[in-house]
């Protein structure tokens, strides 16, 4: 085999003496050609064979490997759905893992479904069963009002995710909502069966709605020094907590991060903590 031939991270850079590589070729679209690879092996006397001395590796330890690859890949990844809203739109979700108790993750504003991919496979280890939606007007999901979300009736796509869960084996569902999404997964609270939703989780925001109507136990979370066009957010979200119903819980955090920008400080991991502690506490 050419040495030169091969991909640059195979190739024996500076003398290495030890093995460089492993390469898995992809299966042809030929029926019956099988998996190559080569793997350059360290030969007597501490160096390394010439690029013409070539371990083959057998068929069948190639497809164990294959196979460990593919189950690790399938267990790591998640599958898009769609469903349907009340009022005729089409929301389209992440999801993640397979547990009888469902967490909806909504986005804020200036993001979308993929941006929960960390805390949602942080909630799926923790045996969640996760959905993180992107909202009507964002990716492909749409619906009336969708051009101008903030003032779209969101809180039919959260109640569309949290149906979603329980028509597919969620035996309960809570909500967690960032900014935008913490608006409407308060609104859904509001609109919704009493029982429908279990908790409830604001980041960085609080109900649109009248929040005496909450139907779930909620956890505020905000950042003492978070502000927007119209200034502190902490002291209206603080006035709202004031009239949620019991059980409640308001925590504040050290510095200005909104919503899920806290996630990138170093508030980070101790959000995701108090998070997994509200959402599994009995």
């Amino acid at each position: 085999m050419n040495h030169l031939s091969l991909p640059p991270y195979l190739r024996n850079h500076s003398q290495n003496r030890w093995i460089t590589g492993l390469a898995l070729a992809s299966r042809s679209r030929r029926e019956g050609q099988i998996l190559r690879a080569a793997i350059p092996i360290k030969a007597r006397g501490g160096k390394t064979d010439s690029p013409s001395q070539w371990y083959i590796p057998s068929v069948r330890t190639l497809r164990i490997v294959a196979v460990a690859l593919l189950l690790a890949g399938g267990a790591a990844a998640q599958e898009t759905v769609s469903f349907p809203t009340e009022d005729g739109g089409v929301i389209y979700a992440d999801l993640y893992g397979e547990g009888d108790q469902g967490i909806v993750l909504a986005h804020g504003g200036q993001f979308d479904k993929e941006s929960w991919g960390k805390q949602a496979r942080t909630l799926r280890s923790a045996g969640f069963r996760v959905l993180a939606l992107d909202f009507r007007g964002y990716g492909k999901s749409r619906g009336p009002g969708q051009s101008d979300p903030l003032s779209a009736p969101l809180q039919l796509d959260v109640l569309a995710a949290v149906h979603y869960l329980q028509k597919t084996g969620a035996k309960s569902v809570s909500v967690v909502g960032a900014s935008m999404g913490a608006g409407a997964a308060g609104d859904a609270s509001i609109a919704s069966r009493p029982g429908e939703i279990d908790r409830l989780v604001f980041l960085g925001e609080a109900p649109y709605g009248p929040v005496e109507k909450l139907k779930s136990p909620t956890l505020f979370m905000v950042a003492r020094d978070d502000s927007s066009g119209d200034g502190p957010r902490l002291p209206r979200i603080q006035a709202q907590y004031e009239k949620a119903p019991e059980p409640k819980t308001l925590i504040i955090l050290d510095g200005s991060a909104h919503a899920q920008y806290l996630f990138q400080t170093d508030q980070g991991e101790r959000v995701m903590r108090e998070i997994l502690h509200f959402l599994s506490a009995k």
